[in-house]
């Protein structure tokens, strides 16, 4: 049987206040067709779902039309909450649509939910475990040592019976020890909520959500899917795919993962405001990627976001990298504040923001403009 395996959609998400309902719609109708052309016969969608627990009307609309055609298509969907996610939400409704051949796993219960397959080889069990705590699973053994994340799967894995004669599924979201993460995850500091590989030894294949680069953990058969869209600057290097299983007879899987190509794509571009607003820069990319731009002007551009925006009108970040933001310095005390004129303040503010010394024609503009503001106040 052949499986699509997605992972983290996160509909509804804003990536620097930039929503990206837009492009998820994009990226799901090429699934759409991606289904069609490999002829999938079963969908996996392993947490994270939503970007939020309680996601806004668009992103429940979203979700909605793409399990509608994945229905259309007489496919078998699994689904299960991440920790992103609302596990009520994404189990609402679940015994109805179970008919469609849609399986929305509800709350954790104790053990992982069950679904049963068939193909030319016989059965394949399709287990789903939500997103889980420790405290979620002690509520339910209390009677067992429960501890940490990788204790937690422990115990949930040895009271589900598993039948290791026939080939058998795991869809999770949990942080697997060993996967590797990037920014636009939420992982606990010092890898608290790590869990081993070894949990899931008795499973032919493991469809993983929860982090955002594609890849397989310890084994082939232990996989993360990936995000189908970069979520970050930090997964720019990502190679984004989706992830097809052809899970045949026992002991036999194949996997084969195919390119997916954003609406509008995540980059860093830097040069100087000159460089980056000639003709022949942006000749070799799309002028509408959502794009994280570095200047490296000595001077600070006026209004250089907004100039820039007339160019590239979906810049998510702006910096600078020249000498004054390479070089790290010291304020010094004020024991000798009182013993400084104010140009001599003045002078050393400047080179702590520019790493350069004032010229004579700024020291004379400034010193003129601070007699004048003497003036001033002695009026």
């Amino acid at each position: 049987m052949r499986f699509l395996h997605l992972a983290d959609l996160h509909i509804g998400k804003r990536v620097n206040e930039f929503s990206m309902i837009a492009e998820q719609k994009y990226i799901l109708t090429k699934i759409l067709k991606l289904i069609a052309e490999q002829k999938v016969e079963a969908v996996i969608i392993a947490g994270d779902v939503y970007d939020k627990p309680v996601p806004s009307a668009e992103a429940v609309t979203v979700l909605s039309d793409f399990l509608g055609e994945l229905a259309k298509k007489k496919l078998q969907v699994f689904v299960i909450s991440g920790n992103h996610d609302s596990a009520e939400r994404i189990g609402f409704g679940a015994e109805l649509m179970n008919a469609s051949g849609v399986h929305m796993a509800k709350p954790f219960s104790g053990t992982p939910e069950r679904i049963r397959l068939q193909d030319a080889y016989g059965n394949i069990n399709v287990y789903m475990l939500p997103f889980i705590k420790p405290a979620y699973v002690k509520g339910f053994y209390p009677e067992e040592e429960i501890d940490s994340y990788d204790s937690a799967v422990k115990v949930v894995m040895e009271h589900t019976d598993i039948d290791e004669g026939e080939r058998n599924i795991l869809i999770a979201h949990q942080f697997v020890k060993g996967g590797i993460t990037c920014e636009s995850e939420d992982i606990s500091v010092g890898g608290v909520d790590e869990v081993s590989a070894e949990n899931f030894k008795k499973f032919d294949y493991v469809a993983l959500g929860h982090l955002h680069r594609p890849q397989y953990v310890q084994c082939e058969n232990i996989r993360y899917a990936g995000t189908l869209l970069r979520y970050s600057f930090s997964e720019i290097s990502h190679d984004k795919t989706a992830l097809i299983v052809d899970i045949l007879e026992k002991g036999k899987i194949e996997i084969c993962r195919i390119p997916v190509e954003p609406l509008h794509d995540l980059r860093e571009i830097s040069g100087t405001y000159m460089e980056i607003t000639a003709k022949d820069f942006y000749k070799d990319f799309p002028k509408d990627d959502y794009l994280h731009i570095t200047l490296k002007d000595e001077e600070d551009v006026p209004n250089a976001i907004g100039k820039l925006r007339t160019i590239y009108p979906n810049i998510m970040c702006l910096d600078y990298d020249n000498s004054r933001t390479r070089t790290i310095r010291e304020i010094t005390g004020t024991d000798k504040v009182e013993r400084k004129t104010p140009l001599e303040l003045f002078e050393e503010f400047y080179q702590f923001q520019n790493n350069r010394k004032m010229s004579g024609e700024q020291k004379k503009f400034v010193t003129s403009l601070m007699e004048n503001i003497w003036e001033g106040c002695e009026e």
